[in-house]
């Protein structure tokens, strides 16, 4: 028997309770690995996609297409991999050149830690905006945020947050983001009235987020006992860099670039060469050593045992982990996708939505977790905004107000999930485990219940235009291939 023999068979539906097996089992896992074992996630997800198939294969499924729903789930990573690998070269070459211990050595100058926490939210909103990439607001002024921080003394947890909120943001605002064009190509709206939509749910958690940062960092206001730890900071910072503000060159190149709409692989790439090139001009290092941190990270050796933990980070082996967690969790998410057990959970839960506000509650609680089981945003939209439309539709909602709930829930919460493609490269970029920065990502927490509190209150729920086009042939369409996250 051929291959196209098997995937001819017609396999029969999985009904919920069985679905839930697979999804019940690797909460368990994950629960007793993190927890107890303190281990990571990446043997509890292999376990589950076993599981996963095996539960397919008695439903008619076979190997063939269990394997296939494996491979498309993998290749909707693949973009997603490729930039993770990049930025690891790019941070390596970064700091052999000096580029990242230059914005360190002048954001401890310029920043004081009472307001480190907001101007955080701010520059990382700005950045993020204008290239419409959190994964590269991360990448770039993330690392450098971060490491500013713990010289002033601030929990990398809260600078975490803070870099995360901000950076997804911009994910969820700028019309360059994929997300942002995603969300209303599903639901069946156009991009600039899903962004005019989106500034009521995201102007309030934004400005609460505001507040909360600046009550955080009032705690750190009295600089003073960190003047000597930010003076030893300097001094092996200076001593082993030429530093200077030329330094800072390939950041703004960088995001140009993206500005620029130059795709973020090409962007970061030539980061990357950036990196290199500053790295044998401006500190004399050898092609060797260059190509050594593009590989294996840079390994600091000042004599300062803060500043040698701040500086040794980057390169393409640390990104391995990561990239094999996602490799992992998207195999495990592609089976229960081919197999239908996503659809067959989804649409249980529509039975929950009998009014507006519990249509919004169910739409989020889905995306959210679209996103723990599929580990990856884009299912975690596409997968809810089609299994809602027509309940939308029913309501006489605008479709404006379900791509609103579509990134509100599955690009915000996506960095928070530890085993989904956002949250793992969060994670290995900055160097902070999603479930210890989660409750200081104020912004990706609060805006889903903004969106749930005006589904239950009616604000801003737009009625639909009774001019619209038929709303079965907008559900019908099937939304744009996009590229993985920049």
């Amino acid at each position: 028997m051929s291959p196209s023999d098997h995937l001819t068979k017609d396999p029969r539906n999985i009904p919920l309770g069985v679905a839930l097996i697979p999804v019940v089992f690797l909460v368990a896992m994950l629960s007793i690995t993190i927890i107890v074992f303190k281990l990571d996630a990446h043997i509890p997800l292999i376990c589950a996609s076993a599981v996963a198939a095996l539960v397919a294969s008695a439903y008619g499924h076979s190997w063939f297409r269990i394997r296939e729903g494996m491979m498309l789930g993998i290749h909707l990573a693949m973009g997603a991999i490729l930039i993770l690998m990049v930025i690891g070269t790019m941070i390596g070459t970064w700091m052999l050149a000096g580029i990242v211990p230059s914005m360190i050595y002048y954001g401890l100058q310029l920043i004081s830690p009472g307001v480190f926490l907001v101007a955080t939210l701010l520059i990382c909103s700005i950045v993020s905006l204008g290239t419409g990439s959190s994964w590269s607001t991360a990448g770039t002024v993330g690392v450098a945020l971060t490491a500013v921080g713990q010289g002033l003394g601030i929990p990398a947890p809260m600078v975490a947050g803070a870099i995360i909120s901000g950076a997804y943001f911009g994910d969820k605002m700028s019309p360059l983001s994929d997300t942002t064009n995603l969300a209303p190509a599903v639901a069946g709206t156009d991009v600039f009235s899903h962004i005019r939509h989106m500034v009521y749910t995201t102007t309030p958690g934004y400005l609460i987020a505001l507040g909360l940062y600046a009550l955080l960092g009032a705690r750190f206001s009295g600089g003073e006992m960190q003047a000597g730890q930010i003076d030893r900071i300097l001094g092996a910072i200076d001593a082993g860099f030429f530093i200077h503000p030329v330094l800072l060159l390939p950041l703004v190149l960088v995001i140009l670039m993206v500005v620029l709409k130059i795709p973020p692989l090409p962007a970061l790439f030539g980061g990357t060469c950036l990196g290199g090139v500053f790295a044998v001009v401006f500190q004399h290092q050898t092609v060797a050593r260059v190509f050594a941190a593009a590989h294996s990270g840079y390994k600091a050796e000042t004599g300062v045992e803060m500043v040698d933990q701040l500086l040794t980070r980057g390169g393409l082996e640390s990104m391995m982990s990561t990239v094999a967690l996602i490799l992992c969790a998207l195999s495990f998410g592609g089976i229960m996708e081919k197999s239908g057990m996503l659809n067959t959970i989804a649409r249980a839960l529509l039975h929950f939505a009998r009014s507006t506000g519990s249509l919004v509650l169910t739409t989020v609680l889905s995306c959210i977790g679209m996103n723990a089981i599929a580990a990856d945003q884009y299912m975690a939209i596409v997968i809810p905004g089609r299994m809602f439309k027509n309940a939308f539709d029913a309501r006489g909602l605008h479709p404006k107000n379900l791509s609103r709930c579509l990134e509100d829930s599955a690009t915000l919460t996506s960095a928070l999930i530890p085993w989904n493609s956002g949250g793992a490269f969060m994670y290995a970029t900055l160097g902070v485990y999603p479930l210890h920065y989660l409750p200081f990502a104020f912004m990706n927490l609060l805006n889903p219940l903004v969106s749930v509190f005006y589904g239950y209150t009616g604000i801003t729920m737009t009625p639909a235009d009774p001019k619209a086009v038929d709303t079965e042939e907008i559900g019908t369409e099937k939304p744009p291939a996009v590229d993985a996250k920049p």
